[in-house]
């Protein structure tokens, strides 16, 4: 917005600490505020029963067995967060070159939505459409005899994929791969088969960043990429008007919501994707973020609970509709008044 046309007022006739003097003031010219409705818990889920297991790189984050999770789930539900995104950790043995076990539908992301759906109706679903937790090399797609990730064939794979999880019963599907024309396919694929209300958030602007590493622990999928990068699928960290292709092309090709990941370090593109297309736009405050903060908590450096609220009301400020945040359960909590 252009301040050219307005008149601020000369001191002392306008004193801009007036308004800033009270609680009661500052909450009525308050331009953005957080609520429980703009978050997005990201969850882990691991087979077997009764397990959970820390995650080292992330206090406070565990993975959970669907039994437990669905206890998780029920209690976020009260706490009036909207929906949960779902990560698998899979185990070794089920990984492969051509990442079969992403469409199976016994596999673990197909049992667990079905649970969650059954026991919590009311919280949204959303299932990522990414193959590395699947691949035995941790990348996202499917390789050539020169290690190159194919695109059109990866498509095929995360269209198999995508029907799975609809047919289980996710709510949202969200490809965070990173192929060319993978939401178009997967968009024609849900209306042959039926499921003309399954939403697509599509990861339009994510970005081939190094805040992802606590995440890759979390899921398993560190040890298989090893040294490698995923440079040739995600964006370039020093691009913005591709960010704006990247979403207008995913808009036409029928994604109901974009996703621009990382969430702090991009507030720039967040802002670009709201304010210049006007799409319903979220933001992913990933496991880097969340884990500095953390990590400065512990050591007494900030204040973790007005720095995890500040961040995420940034987020809001950016022009972000939603925040996916491993704070979510937290801050709802706090939002709430209730204990943690």
């Amino acid at each position: 917005m252009s301040l050219d046309h307005i008149s601020t007022g000369r001191f002392p006739r306008t004193r801009m600490r007036r308004m800033r003097a009270d609680a009661f003031s500052r909450r009525l010219m308050r331009e953005h505020t957080l609520t429980v409705d703009d978050l997005i818990y990201p969850v882990f889920v691991l087979d077997g029963d009764n397990r959970r297991e820390a995650v080292p790189s992330m206090p406070g984050i565990e993975r959970q067995s669907i039994d437990l999770l669905v206890a998780e789930a029920e209690r976020l539900a009260a706490l009036g967060v909207p929906a949960v995104a779902l990560f698998p950790v899979t185990p070794p043995e089920r990984k492969s070159l051509d990442a079969a076990e992403a469409w199976n539908p016994d596999g673990l992301v197909q049992r667990t939505v079905r649970a969650l759906k059954e026991a919590v109706p009311e919280l949204g679903v959303i299932t990522d459409g990414a193959l590395d937790p699947f691949t035995s090399h941790g990348q996202d797609g499917l390789l050539d005899d020169s290690g190159y990730v194919m695109n059109d064939e990866t498509v095929e794979v995360l269209v198999r994929q995508a029907r799975s999880h609809a047919e289980a019963g996710a709510d949202v599907i969200a490809p965070s791969d990173m192929m060319d024309g993978r939401i178009g396919a997967i968009r024609e694929a849900l209306e042959d088969d039926g499921h003309t209300l399954t939403r697509i958030m599509a990861y339009s602007a994510k970005y081939a960043s190094s805040f992802y590493g606590p995440f890759r622990d979390a899921v398993g999928s560190a040890a298989s990429l090893g040294q490698a990068d995923k440079k040739t699928y995600q964006m370039d960290p020093g691009n913005s008007d591709e960010a704006l292709r990247e979403v207008a092309q995913d808009m036409d090709e029928g994604a109901d919501m974009v996703m621009v990941k990382p969430g702090m370090p991009y507030l720039d593109v967040i802002h670009r994707v709201k304010h210049q297309l006007g799409v319903p736009t979220f933001a992913y405050q990933v496991s880097g973020e969340y884990a500095m903060l953390r990590a400065a908590e512990a050591n007494g450096w900030l204040d973790g609970r007005a720095c995890a609220l500040e961040a995420l009301t940034a987020f809001k400020r950016a022009g972000a509709d939603g925040i996916l945040t491993y704070f979510a359960r937290d801050v709802a909590a706090w939002l709430n008044d209730r204990e943690v």
